[in-house]
């Protein structure tokens, strides 16, 4: 994977875990030194909006592709190494906005940043199929469930037509007993198993708590296997935590069991940390996300698309 960049990643059905796998792996892209752009592409369904904090006048993504905005106008500072650029809330902006300049941005994206994800809309439609073939590579994001898998093989197919090619699958909210093996499930949709992440109650708790569950808690289940899929990606170890963190979802997929993470910056240091960069740069603070964006963001995106 080393020459690709632009990822989309997509599911076929709402309410898998998409955005929260965006929001984890690209953060734990960038605590791992990496600059990482998230681009919300579902442009109906603006699901990464509430990452920044947005008042009507604020330019998105719908600004950019109607042409009257830069790119640079239309992306926020997450934290540390990771920016957002959000679609728009307004139906009337929605109206207005033609994905044809989206090539362009992810171009421009790709220049400017080490990995660029980009988070696809669920359902078919021009908008939700063009991100897949000006990605890299795709990313099917699907729970264990027959129906989420079978609309893996949809995407799979829109991925086909649209000129692009498929990275592999991460299984969702797996548990330690199935009848059949997450390895099994790849391999009947002829993809590559990247990655599994436990059904972790900590996820929720993460969200509440305004934080992606990687910073949240990085010694839970379902953060060592975000850290383990983003140490694959980028290429580099995955850092190591106490031997009593353990990934629940061993016992069901020893080949995929993620490797312990180091233990990322606390909710609080990287709070604090947040706090001392605004303070020496004002204008970037007022774009800076809050926690409480962070957790409204992944909340609404996944009700939304359930």
């Amino acid at each position: 994977m080393s020459q690709e960049t632009v990822y989309a990643i997509a599911s076929g059905k709402g309410g898998v875990g998409k955005t929260t796998t965006t929001v984890n792996l690209g953060t734990a892209l960038a605590q791992a030194g990496k600059r990482v752009a998230i681009v919300d592409v579902d442009l109906g369904m603006a699901n990464l909006a509430g990452f920044v904090s947005l008042t009507p006048e604020s330019t998105t993504l719908h600004d950019v592709l109607a042409s009257d905005a830069s790119i640079e106008d239309a992306t926020y500072n997450l934290a540390e190494n990771i920016v957002a650029i959000p679609s728009g809330t307004g139906l009337d902006d929605y109206a207005e906005t033609s994905p044809k300049g989206l090539r362009e941005v992810v171009e421009t994206l790709r220049d400017q940043f080490e990995y660029v994800l980009l988070d696809v809309g669920a359902g078919v439609s021009h908008e939700t199929v063009l991100p897949l073939g000006l990605a890299d590579a795709v990313f099917l994001v699907s729970t264990p469930e027959p129906a989420s898998v079978h609309d893996v093989k949809k995407t799979i197919e829109l991925t086909e037509r649209a000129g692009g090619s498929t990275a592999g699958l991460i299984v969702t909210r797996t548990r330690p007993a199935g009848d059949v093996s997450y390895e099994e499930i790849a391999d009947r949709l002829d993809v590559a198993l990247l990655g599994t992440i436990p059904d972790d109650p900590l996820v929720r708790e993460s969200v509440y708590a305004g934080t992606p569950l990687v910073v949240h808690d990085p010694e839970s289940p379902a953060a060592v296997a975000y850290c383990r899929l983003a140490a694959d990606l980028a290429g580099i170890e995955p850092p190591s935590v106490p031997e009593d963190a353990s990934d629940e979802d061993a016992k069901s997929d020893e080949s995929t069991t993620p490797d312990p993470p180091s233990q990322p910056a606390s909710s609080s240091s990287s709070s604090s940390s947040s706090s001392s960069r605004s303070s020496d740069k004002d204008a970037e603070s007022s774009r800076a996300a809050s926690h409480d964006d962070v957790s409204s963001a992944i909340t609404e995106a996944e009700s939304d698309s359930s």
